[in-house]
């Protein structure tokens, strides 16, 4: 795409950018001149405070009634605030709109991070009763949100961000990516993500079409997608919620567009619902989707919706008035396939290289630590590790427990007294795992100190518990592997 074909000339986006820095509009900016209180306030959308402290309308405080407010200024005012760039400039690029006797914001132009700035559409909550256009532009939402904290952000030559929309999860991948291409299907998202870029200092390869399409028979080493992944009949009325698949089939064709896609070693992640089919495991139905792609697969499902609330959020989201015709079809459409619920996670995948790849699908609903994005890239070095070894590699290798690894017991008051009914391990930090066990295995887990190698630990086991040693280890190998898998226990560099 021609780096031209921006929302603003070249010209007009340095102008901007002048403007924006000279009057601090940044996100350090702004809490400096609003103070912690109002800043918690707009974050709440109660902008009461923040009004207050901008009645002076000096170029930071008109930014930030405009573009963080979402008021209408006096053109004269707005006008000192963008300059050097020209309101003719502002309105031809759709920054601003007339509004009344003056102007408002008409873009969503959002100071973020330290130092950056993305442009996308005003959003629907900001216009009621304005219908979104087809080809909108989100900006910072939660599920991009979500995305940019699960990213495992590891240094890589070439990453590809598909269906870039505004152009945010390009912005993080030009942190540790040497170069970075983009795709979108809408030609108007693309205008969106070449100002971003632009106003960024970044350069971007910017491609039109759909999915893979502008990329076929390109390798990368990081694939990064929030693509409009909402689970219906198929009807498409607004690009960035509606991919025309039926159904999940969008998460399905990622899945098997993914091998493609990938150097060796590559890793991608993507956002994605799925269906929960009555009388069907939907864990089951998601493995289907990575058959014979030779990837290993980790699959956390991090919300589950019921179809009404489903097809409510998705017709508020577009700003759509009341339509219960129109909400009748969608659910006829979920409960003709059968459609109980729909969940909502993340799938991070990588180049395997063998013919066993690791898939796992699994609820991981609890709050993680953050950065979730280093969660993911610790768990595919535990598979490298246990890859690597076979049984006798197992009992041969050190452990030791998690750091903060607590122990939780349920116990019922009997005649004898306390007699435990349930052992709990919990993980403080990390992934925050909960793993009901038995006595054996808290016993192998409270002497992982990583002293002994593990084939030494299990003959003192064994000796204490009246096991055979070979029965005892041949029983350990699949337990340890998952322990290492969950992180509960660590292996110990020789």
């Amino acid at each position: 795409m021609d780096r031209h074909d921006m929302l603003l000339s070249p010209a007009g986006v340095d102008a901007l950018r002048t403007a924006l820095t000279r009057a601090r509009f940044t996100a350090n900016g702004i809490a400096d001149r609003l103070g912690p209180q109002a800043t918690g306030a707009v974050a709440r959308n109660d902008y009461r405070a923040a009004l207050r402290a901008t009645e002076d309308r000096d170029p930071l405080a008109t930014l930030i009634r405009v573009y963080i407010c979402d008021q209408t200024e006096p053109e004269p005012v707005v006008a000192a605030a963008l300059a050097p760039l020209t309101v003719e400039e502002a309105l031809a690029g759709g920054l601003v709109e007339r509004h009344g006797e003056g102007l408002r914001a008409g873009v969503d132009l959002e100071p973020y991070g330290d130092d950056w700035f993305v442009l996308a559409d005003v959003p629907a909550s900001a216009r009621p009763g304005r219908p979104l256009h087809s080809e909108h532009v989100l900006g910072i939402g939660g599920a991009t949100q979500t995305l940019i904290g699960a990213t495992v952000r590891r240094p890589v030559e070439t990453a590809l961000d598909l269906g870039t929309g505004s152009g945010v999860q390009a912005l993080h991948l030009s942190t540790h990516a040497r170069r970075v291409t983009a795709t979108d299907v809408s030609e108007r998202a693309l205008r969106f993500a070449a100002t971003t870029a632009a106003l960024n200092g970044q350069d971007w390869e910017l491609l039109r079409g759909d999915l893979v399409a502008p990329v076929a028979g390109r390798r990368f080493d990081l694939v990064v997608s929030n693509p409009p992944f909402v689970v219906g009949p198929g009807t498409t009325t607004h690009v960035y919620r509606d991919s025309g698949r039926v159904g999940d089939a969008i998460g399905a064709e990622l899945a098997a567009a993914a091998p493609h896609l990938l150097t060796e070693g590559g890793t991608m992640q993507y956002l994605a619902n799925w269906v929960h089919v009555t009388g069907e495991d939907w864990a089951e139905r998601v493995t289907g989707w990575f058959a014979g792609t030779g990837l290993d697969a980790w699959v956390i499902q991090r919300e589950v919706a019921d179809p009404m609330a489903y097809v409510n959020l998705w017709l508020t989201d577009v700003g759509e008035a009341a339509d219960p015709q129109r909400m009748a079809a969608w659910l006829d459409w979920f409960d003709a396939h059968k459609v109980e619920a729909i969940g909502f996670g993340i799938v991070s995948l990588r180049w395997a290289g063998h013919d066993e790849p690791v898939v796992r699908v699994e609820d991981l609903r609890q709050r993680v630590e953050p950065p979730l994005g280093d969660r993911v890239g610790e768990w595919f070095d535990r598979q490298d590790w246990l890859r690597a070894r076979d049984t006798d590699g197992l009992l041969a290798a050190r452990y030791r427990a998690a750091d903060g690894l607590q122990l939780r017991q349920e116990a019922t008051m009997g005649d004898d007294g306390w007699a435990v009914d349930r052992q709990v391990l919990a993980m403080p930090r990390g992934l925050r795992w909960s793993e009901e066990i038995d006595p054996l295995v808290l016993a192998l887990v409270g002497g992982a100190d990583g002293r002994l190698p593990l084939r030494d630990q299990l003959a003192l086991l064994a000796a204490a518990h009246d096991v055979a040693p070979d029965e005892l280890a041949e029983a350990a190998g699949p337990i340890v592997a998952h322990l290492v898998e969950r992180g509960i226990v660590e292996p110990v560099a020789d």
